[in-house]
């Protein structure tokens, strides 16, 4: 079971999709869990959380936090703070990944990297979300526009120090219209609470 030959071929299997793949789809496609354990234990997979494991021959992970949860919570969508980071208009660094997840779904079971759920509903879900690619994993991430007008409807959690700041770097650095981010407002129902902000960057 653990010849060379085993090992190359479980190799191939995690190359052929992108380097990473979750324990359950290893199995799946023919990796058989003793040969996954014996890569692990040899060094040659390295596991990035708890059943989520990729090559250790590949460049190193960019973004390993979202690519991890991205794996894990494939109905997830980078949020917030985490969101924030990724477009680059935010001075916060995050200590979890913030995921937005449908009203209804269970409460996802991850123990790495700690993530902090957002329950998002309807059109405020639905609308924003930007697919990217990150260290081969397609990684769902609500726009920057939306982001900020999600900041100000969870201001309270999140806080509004947090919100006003994304709003000015946001401006500065003309990452959507003002026009587009007054649609978001309106989505998200916080028009009244954003505008005398908005309107203080005329």
């Amino acid at each position: 079971m653990d010849h060379p030959e085993n090992w190359r071929k479980a190799e191939a299997v995690f190359k052929k999709y992108g380097g990473m793949l979750r324990t359950s789809r290893a199995i799946a496609l023919g990796v058989h869990p003793r040969i996954l354990y014996g890569l692990r234990d040899s060094g040659r997979l390295q596991q990035v959380s708890r059943g989520l494991y990729r090559l250790t021959d590949l460049p190193e992970l960019g973004n390993p936090d979202l690519a991890a949860v991205a794996a894990r919570i494939p109905q997830g969508v980078i949020c917030l703070i985490s969101a924030l980071a990724f477009h680059g208009i935010t001075t916060q660094i995050p200590h979890q990944v913030d995921v937005a997840v449908p009203r209804g779904t269970k409460q996802p079971r991850i123990q790495f990297p700690p993530i902090r759920i957002f329950r998002f509903s309807g059109p405020m879900q639905k609308a924003g979300i930007e697919k990217h690619r990150v260290d081969n994993i397609e990684v769902h991430v609500y726009s920057a526009v939306k982001t900020v007008a999600d900041c100000f409807r969870f201001r309270n959690r999140i806080g509004i120090d947090v919100a006003i700041e994304a709003l000015r770097l946001f401006h500065a650095r003309k990452k959507s219209s003002v026009r587009e981010l007054l649609e978001y407002a309106r989505l998200c129902r916080i028009e009244r609470v954003m505008m005398p902000y908005i309107e203080a960057l005329q």
